[in-house]
């Protein structure tokens, strides 16, 4: 298996395997190999709390965690690490930031490329075409067809944004 280092910024280094074919948990083991080898304490310390966040799932759950659900969990670690380091630039704190903004860095990379906002905006009106909706009242019925079409894909909240700007100019 092929491996290489992805540099983000000076400061981090992201070890990443090049295979696409293996699961997610399986990359993120792999990746964790890699990131003990290279001394990687950055990686090595992210990956460990994913991995430890899908383990939490499967006991709790009581099922396997397929590459959506591990997906989905890292999408929430991502999420509050957003909150945090926006919580520690608030509180001057630019080096706590700086670590949760690398941490989101390492993660990212276990996803699928995000949307634009011009591909969201183009979603959310071929979905306001599709349900005839003309107003706020029919946000959820809206939003529910675009939460099956974009799960993964986007940034719900972003797509929460652009359909309520698109129906409040109905």
């Amino acid at each position: 298996m092929q491996a290489a280092f992805v540099f983000k910024s000076c400061y981090d280094a992201i070890f990443v395997t090049e295979s696409s074919i293996m699961s997610l948990k399986t990359q993120l083991t792999e990746d964790m190999k890699a990131a003990m080898r290279s001394k990687n304490t950055l990686a090595l310390s992210t990956i460990r709390l994913a991995n430890a966040a899908i383990k939490q799932f499967e006991v709790d759950e009581r099922v396997e965690a397929d590459d959506a659900k591990v997906q989905a969990i890292i999408s929430k670690m991502i999420k509050q690490r957003k909150d945090s380091a926006t919580i520690y630039l608030q509180a001057n704190r630019q080096d706590l930031a700086d670590q949760e903004n690398a941490e989101i860095a390492v993660l990212q990379h276990y996803l699928p490329s995000m949307m634009s906002a011009n591909e969201i905006a183009q979603a959310v009106q071929a979905a306001l075409v599709a349900t005839g909706a003309t107003g706020m009242g029919d946000m959820g019925k809206v939003m529910g067809i675009l939460k099956t079409q974009l799960a993964g894909k986007a940034d719900m909240g972003e797509v929460n944004r652009i359909l309520k700007s698109s129906l409040q100019s109905k």
